[in-house]
């Protein structure tokens, strides 16, 4: 008697040399390479995002503050064995010299000490068309170093002075990257950086200044950690007012939600594979489980027991599942240095070594996959009869239970949620294709019961005759096999949508002619000359709204402060002014999600979603508002959904009406500069009281991002297509022994090859149109699901999306069908018979 060790082994060579473990092989090795590969690059991009977290605060960590950071926080710092650096910004106005012209603008105003900045590195340039480089140094006193548009906004040149206040500074250098730079309103105003020895001679720093306090401290991770927590308790007492612990999460609004959108975008591509692999294992498992019955039967009959055939196969399969998830692991860890080649610059230096964890993952998936559908009908060799031997008709393998399936559609599922990082995305893709198996075989078994009744024997063409005969014989097949090739072309089409659809509707959430320009400050009787100004420069869309600056005092009558709410976001929401607007009309970038929006309604507001949410707010409350002394009552009327990443002008609260006679007001703007140097300075010397604030560095940056994230999610796009054709491959080769014996019968008794050919011609086409118009059908309706409520932006699918899948599903299925199934016809007939059960 053989041991089952030994069984295990010899199968495991046999088959191996027999190829018949090449579609499980290739199924394990695909999803695990895909998840793998993003695995990694995830993993490392993490570390690398939280390493540069550091770098963009200036610090491990930084308390900023609207006063000089309290000293209970400098003596903790010193007390831990942190190192300490303390530096303000503020917003005033620079000038040229009156014999260069005089311009003036406003700038972002910082004063650093020696040792700034405690993480990361300052590039500086000795000028504005020069390269930068890294340096370690700060402005020398009496010296500025600047932003390069200023130079061009105030018509200057390294060399020349620079008023600010009541000093005179040398302009020495050209700032190319600050590090800590921040993303407030001010900051996109071109910096100013000077020592702050000089900062007392300028008398810039008044009583009604809004100075910003920045207190940075960087260490081990111990004690950075105990600082923090210290810190955040610190901030929660009744004194302490107007500091905060400053992080990196909300900081950048439009480039977090591109980061978040790349993310999900990639791990849906990798799920799809993931899932499509799933198939291509169940269906080549069957087909093994089949062609090995007859195998098991003869071991049955030479004493082999039960229990030691069913664990020789579960050794196979789990040296199968280890080999190809091991190969898995390492293709993808080669594929994930390609998506950091194309996803370079998403953080600024080298990326950090990967953890193990994507390995243990990728294991861990392999033989999730092989042993959750692939397993359960290879267990059934072991309880063939010996009788099979001389009876062919008994011990055919019969659907898997209910129990084992679950148990191992769940465990597969939760390994998926877990991958995809984001529950929505995770719960649309793999509910969506277990709802899709569902619909398929259910239309599938209507389809086939229609089929007889459509075609008339008397009149069609006997290949089609035949054709139809083969599919209603055996309707189950049929059901399976549409079910499998709809699965496949629905992963298909649903990546064709993402490539194009999806993709084009993400760009369009931050297009390449997004504004670039934010205008505040523009005085009301400045209104029609600005926009007309605009029109002449050749700027025909541009956002234009009254921006009125007002303080929350009161919610449904109750007077609120900051101490009435435990968020930290919402006490510093309560405890500053809002910028609000008023437009007869809702703005077209918005979308109101609850109440309704009536133009010119009176004692009316509408609220963005976020805030409302944050604030508790809901439809019926009264908001309170002081606006210059006058205090304003409002019913909220509706709600609105704000893509604050848009780039477009956006506010918290809009009043639905055209005017505001009762408030003051001033405007502000948000349009595409036209081409060429000179606009700016042109627009600020023609009004020299605006702001003009210039966002192309963040568009570009945006752009850049996208750009990239498009390119490694196309590469990704070849591993999920190739586990597409492999599922569609083991769907048309599954029947593939029942095709044949079903050939040799009417080979036996005079059909023809020609004629046989055009029947299995027909099927392929018919299994694959009725495939490719189910999968497409879903396929919308799933890429709508994960459109607005996964990736936050609205899609819906062309109508010819059904039309195109349909005929995409017949080539497909034809051209897997050629492949898989040219030996049929070609196989003797008397072969095909012995072999066939009686």
């Amino acid at each position: 008697m053989t041991s089952a060790w030994g069984l295990g082994w010899r199968t495991l060579w046999r088959d191996l040399r027999a190829g018949e473990l090449r579609l499980l092989l290739v199924a394990v090795v695909l999803a695990v390479a895909a998840l793998a590969a993003v695995g990694f690059f995830a993993d490392r991009l993490k570390g690398g995002l939280a390493r540069d977290a550091r770098q963009l605060l200036g610090g491990d960590a930084v308390v900023a503050s609207d006063n000089p950071t309290p000293q209970a926080f400098v003596d903790k710092a010193k007390s831990l064995g942190l190192a300490g650096l303390a530096t303000l910004n503020f917003p005033t106005m620079a000038r040229a010299p009156d014999a260069q012209g005089g311009a003036s603008k406003l700038v972002a105003l910082k004063a650093v000490p020696a040792g700034y900045p405690l993480r990361g590195n300052l590039q500086t340039a000795p000028g504005p068309d020069a390269k930068g480089s890294t340096t370690r140094d700060i402005p020398a006193p009496g010296e500025a170093w600047v932003d390069r548009s200023l130079l061009e906004l105030l018509g200057l040149k390294p060399g020349d002075p620079l008023l600010l206040g009541d000093i005179r500074l040398r302009i020495a250098r050209v700032i190319v990257l600050e590090p800590d730079r921040g993303t407030g309103f001010v900051n996109f105003a071109p910096r100013v950086m000077i020592n702050e020895a000089d900062l007392p001679a300028s008398n810039l720093v008044q009583p009604a200044s809004r100075v910003s306090y920045r207190f940075a401290v960087a260490g081990g991770d111990e004690q950075v950690g105990r600082f923090v927590a210290w810190a955040a308790e610190e901030v929660k007492r009744p004194s302490v007012r107007g500091v905060r612990i400053e992080s990196l999460d909300g900081g950048r609004p439009e480039m977090k939600q591109t980061l978040e959108r790349a993310e999900k975008f990639l791990n849906l591509v990798a799920l799809l594979a993931a899932l499509l692999s799933a198939v291509a294992v169940a269906l080549a498992a069957r087909g093994f489980a089949a062609a090995h019955l007859d195998d098991c039967a003869m071991l049955r009959v030479l004493g082999q027991s039960q229990r030691t055939i069913a664990f020789a196969y579960t050794f196979e399969f789990a040296l199968v599942g280890l080999v190809g998830s091991l190969a898995g692991v390492a293709i993808g860890y080669s594929v994930h240095f390609v998506f950091v080649m194309l996803l370079a610059g998403l953080v600024e230096t080298a990326l950090p070594a990967a953890g193990w964890w994507p390995v243990g993952f990728g294991l861990g998936m392999g033989l999730t996959l092989l042993f959750a559908f692939g397993l359960p009908p290879v267990l059934q060799l072991a309880q063939v009869p010996p009788l099979r031997v001389i009876r062919r008709d008994v011990g055919n393998l019969k659907p898997a239970s209910a129990a084992v399936l679950a148990v191992g559609v769940a465990g597969f599922a939760a390994l998926l949620l877990a991958v995809s990082s984001d529950l929505w995305l995770g719960a649309i893709a793999v509910g969506g294709f277990g709802t899709a198996v569902v619909v398929f075989a259910g239309l599938s078994w209507l389809a086939v019961k229609l089929l007889r009744r459509v075609v008339n024997e008397a009149t069609a063409p006997r290949w089609l005759v035949l054709a139809v005969r083969q599919i209603s014989a055996r309707p189950a097949y049929a059901v399976v096999q549409v079910s499998a090739l709809a699965v496949g072309l629905l992963a298909l089409v649903l990546l064709v949508l993402l490539r194009t659809d999806l993709i084009a509707s993400w760009q369009k959430a931050t297009p390449p002619d997004a504004p670039n320009r934010f205008v505040i400050n523009v005085m009301p009787e400045q209104s029609d000359a600005f926009q007309r100004t605009l029109r002449e420069a050749g700027v025909r869309q541009f956002d234009w709204y009254p921006m009125i600056r007002g303080r929350l005092v009161a919610v449904n009558g109750r007077p609120v402060s900051p101490d009435d709410y435990v968020e930290h976001r919402a006490q510093r929401l309560v405890d500053r002014e809002f910028n609000l607007s008023h437009s007869a009309a809702p703005p077209p970038h918005n979308e109101v999600v609850a109440g309704q929006w009536r133009p010119e309604e009176r004692g009316a507001v509408s609220v963005e979603e976020g805030i409302a949410e944050t604030l508790g707010f809901k439809l019926g409350d009264s908001l309170r508002f002081d606006i210059g002394g006058m205090q304003l009552d409002s019913r909220i009327t509706s709600l609105r959904k704000v893509d604050w990443g848009s780039m477009r002008a956006n506010f918290f609260v809009m009043y639905p009406v055209s005017e505001m006679p009762e408030v003051p007001v001033t405007y502000m703007g948000a349009f595409r500069a036209p081409e060429g140097q000179g606009f700016d300075n042109q627009l600020v010397r023609a009004f020299p009281n605006i702001t003009n604030v210039d966002m192309t560095s963040t568009i570009n940056q945006v752009q850049g991002v996208l750009d990239k994230v498009i390119r490694a999610v196309e590469f990704l796009f070849g591993f999920t297509l190739a586990a597409g054709v492999v599922v569609l491959f083991a769907a048309v080769t599954a029947t593939r022994e029942e095709r044949a014996r079903e050939f040799a019968i009417m080979r036996a008794v005079g059909a023809g090859s020609a004629l046989l050919r055009k029947v299995q011609r027909a099927e392929l086409i018919g299994v694959g149109l009725l495939a490719g118009f189910l999968a497409s059908l879903v396929a919308s309706v799933v890429g709508w699901g994960l459109a607005r409520y996964a990736f936050g932006f609205d899609w819906t699918a062309s109508p010819w999306v059904a039309v195109i899948g349909a005929l995409a599903g017949a080539v497909l299925a034809l051209a897997a069908g050629w492949w898989g199934l040219r030996e049929v016809l070609n196989r003797p007939v008397v072969e095909t018979l012995r072999r066939a059960p009686q």
